[in-house]
């Protein structure tokens, strides 16, 4: 028997039988993580060959691995190259989805993908059913190193005749992936620690780079096969189009209000010339709702600003894909839903599809739940660590929507709110609707009986 064949024979003797997809998926995020927090711990991943700690390894590995970005060191200082390239794994493999490098394996192995496996498959990436499920994971592994690569190699051309080859070449793959898996993880430490891009400003190569492949990898792994098959908006499924619009109208709609808000302000845009006041207004949207670099302070930003990301952090980007927060159909649901409510209508529609009444209610349930765990962690952190309430609130929005980007809190954190991040990191990647469903609800038993109504005063 050859190795492939025995590999593949143990892990179908060893792999759980009675769990759900949902609790495979979350517990396989779980185990992940904690791998990674011990290969950190090792006193190789540290640049000083000192271990940082078992506490600080599993912040970075969770954030690593639920591709958010929040740091409690600069990556390129604490980290030796083992230590990166242990992050950048993590980050790979969290951004694309445990799932998806499982099947490359199975790929190379050249053996039959199961239904069970077809099951996992769909719920990590967030499908509804199991019908072209290994053809659309093809899509993802061959897409993203294709799309990581062309990124890589712009980043690679750029950055080659300033800092050299060696540093190019690092720099732009490590980069590629964890903007492409909208992480936000740098490793410009080198040049300015804890900066992240603020060197690279007036740098629309760089910028604008990073913007598409953060765009890109937001969009769901389903939209890409669509849009590359169809090609034609119009013959797009309804899912598809309400993507691509939303995020549309949420990029220039934080472009703009980016721009108003900072424009004047000293301490980020005001200082700048227009075309680098709009190409830093344009990467802040786009970072905003889920990538987690930083072109600009974010310490620096006005209150109202700060409270706008809130808003658009716990949105993220799309099922499916690399990014975390409610996800944008599940927003734009919102809005249809409020829209038809106001108008005295019961029935939400979307290019003139009727959206089913339990789909809302999902929406609004996971909207509920960020909220509420986004205020209560702003609360918990704002009493536990000398962080105000604004900029605790922006660190709890940052780790559910798995965004990164953060208002000077993260390093401020006492260990209990540290432990508070980590868990929110983990719920938002892995989906407050999925740790519901697969540990909580289970199997659903039908209601046998049902009370009389009543009516209430409502408003």
């Amino acid at each position: 028997m050859s190795l492939r064949a025995k590999i593949y024979n143990t892990w179908m003797k060893k792999r759980p039988k009675n769990i759900s997809p949902m609790k495979i998926v979350a517990l396989t995020f779980a185990l992940i993580i904690f791998l990674g927090a011990t290969l950190l711990n090792l006193p190789i991943a540290s640049r000083s060959g000192v271990s940082c700690g078992f506490r600080p390894a599993l912040f970075t590995a969770t954030s690593a691995t639920c591709v958010t970005g929040l740091v409690l060191f600069d990556t390129f200082i604490q980290w030796s190259g083992f230590g990166q390239v242990v992050i950048l794994c993590l980050i790979q493999i969290g951004g694309l989805g445990f799932m998806s490098a499982a099947t490359l394996i199975v790929f190379l192995l050249r053996k039959r993908i199961g239904l069970k496996q077809r099951l996992v498959m769909a719920q990590a990436l967030s499908l509804n059913d199991i019908e072209g499920v290994v053809r659309l994971q093809k899509t993802v592994i061959s897409g993203s190193f294709t799309i990581e690569g062309l990124g890589a190699a712009i980043l690679l051309f750029r950055f080659w005749p300033e800092y050299g080859f060696w540093n190019g070449l690092k720099w732009g793959i490590f980069h590629a992936v964890s903007a492409f898996c909208n992480a936000g993880f740098d490793i410009f430490g080198c040049l300015s620690p804890g900066s992240s891009l603020m060197e690279f400003q007036s740098d629309p190569v760089v910028l604008l780079t990073l913007c598409s492949l953060i765009v890109v990898g937001g969009l769901g792994f389903l939209v890409w096969e669509e849009v590359a098959k169809l090609r034609s908006f119009r013959k797009l499924s309804v899912y598809t189009r309400l993507v691509l619009a939303t995020t549309a109208g949420l990029i220039l709609t934080g472009w703009a209000i980016t721009c108003f808000m900072e424009w004047n302000n000293p301490e980020t845009l005001g200082p700048m010339s227009l075309r680098d006041k709009l190409l830093n207004g344009l990467f802040q949207s786009i970072t905003l709702r889920t990538a987690g670099f930083a072109s600009l302070n974010q310490a620096a930003m006005t209150e109202g600003s700060k409270a706008i990301s809130v808003i658009f952090m716990l949105i993220g980007g799309s099922s499916g894909s690399t990014a975390g927060g409610i996800k944008t159909v599940t927003f734009v649901v919102l809005l249809l839903f409020i829209a038809t409510r106001a108008r005295g209508r019961s029935t939400v529609c979307a290019f003139r599809r009727t959206i089913p009444q339990g789909q809302v209610l999902d929406a609004m349930t996971i909207a509920l739940i960020m909220v509420a765990l986004a205020m209560v962690g702003g609360i918990f952190i704002s009493t536990t660590s000398p962080v105000g309430f604004t900029d605790a609130l922006f660190e709890t929005a940052s780790a559910l929507g798995t965004v990164g980007l953060t208002a000077g809190a993260t390093e401020k954190l006492s260990a209990a709110a540290q432990i508070l991040i980590i868990i929110y990191m983990y719920f938002g990647r892995v989906g407050v609707l999925t740790l519901s469903l697969g540990f909580l609800t289970g199997n659903k038993v039908e209601e046998r009986y049902r009370y009389a109504q009543t009516n209430l005063l409502i408003g």
